[in-house]
């Protein structure tokens, strides 16, 4: 089995890329490639993802100057960030925890993944790394950064979407998925697409076309053995974020993907919880040049959900 667990190899078999993904497995290291060293330090935000105290699963956002990533050995992180008090990540991190993680520059369209264990530390966390590895550029949509001072509000929590949130979804390129396997290991995760890719079936049930990958099926994977999930909305031009947690559940029909343009299959999401923080971060983003591998995307829905 290598690198991957029965989760993910379950869905390799049934994807029928069992051999595509062993020869993905080779760019899975254990140690920071001296290119990734400097990728990482220049970059001004990371996305987390992990389970909360009570075991639910949300995707996060860390911002920084650039510097406030770095390796710091062959296989450790220091992070010089925590999630926000009010963050629904905040306590996880107050302890030892298994951490997700992509740090994703849309600027050049690079992005690499990470996982391991996060400590605590004065200045943030310290991650002892377990997988690092970069993935191809597909989907992702190019943008560049602009810092601007910025005022934390307190984060609004709900149990379903809103019409301005469900507006939101439905303009969507970008958001980010956290998932986890059986044991809590974490993986953090990207998914992109043209606007309309996210679509809202009701205010508490999303779904989106899984598109063609690596075919390592590290979300997918984890979905197979423990359903919890966490997305992340970044709004590129306000710097809020839109966090939700919940379930998430693979529709393996190929008629049903044959619905969706680019669908190998779908995936749907239950939302449990909602919490929206505007001006959380710094960030602003130009208008984005979308990816030319974005499939076009669905149809609107009729009737389309509204809260």
């Amino acid at each position: 089995m290598g690198v991957y667990h029965q989760g993910e190899r379950t869905v390799q078999e049934r994807s029928g890329l069992l051999d595509h993904a062993d020869f993905s497995s080779a760019a899975i290291k254990s140690e920071i490639p001296d290119v990734a060293v400097g990728f990482l330090a220049e970059q001004p935000m990371l996305v987390i993802g992990a389970p909360d105290t009570r075991g639910d699963i949300w995707a996060s956002l860390l911002t920084g100057e650039p510097g406030f990533l770095a390796a710091t050995g062959p296989a450790s992180l220091a992070i010089n960030a925590t999630p926000a008090v009010g963050d629904p990540l905040h306590e996880a991190f107050t302890r030892t925890a298994h951490l997700g993680m992509i740090a994703i520059e849309p600027a050049t369209r690079r992005r690499m993944r990470m996982n391991g264990t996060a400590r605590p530390t004065p200045q943030g966390l310290r991650v002892d790394l377990d997988q690092i590895y970069a993935n191809c550029p597909k989907y992702i949509q190019k943008r560049q950064p602009v810092s601007e001072p910025t005022t934390l509000a307190p984060p609004h929590h709900g149990h379903e979407l809103n019409a301005h949130q469900l507006d939101f979804i439905a303009q969507t390129d970008t958001f980010f998925i956290a998932t986890a396997d059986q044991h809590g290991n974490a993986d953090a995760s990207h998914r992109g697409g043209n606007p309309g890719f996210l679509q809202a079936l009701s205010p508490t049930l999303l779904r989106w076309p899984d598109y063609i990958g690596n075919a390592m099926f590290g979300t997918l994977g984890n979905i197979e053995v423990q359903p919890r999930a966490g997305l992340l909305l970044p709004d590129w031009t306000t710097g809020t974020l839109l966090q939700l947690t919940g379930t998430a559940t693979v529709d393996w029909d190929p008629e049903h993907a044959a619905t969706l343009p680019g669908a190998q299959r779908i995936v749907e999401f239950t939302i449990h919880h909602v919490v929206q923080t505007d001006h959380a971060s710094p960030l602003r983003w130009t208008t984005p040049q979308y990816s030319r591998f974005n499939p076009p995307a669905p149809q609107p829905l009729e009737g389309a959900a509204t809260a």
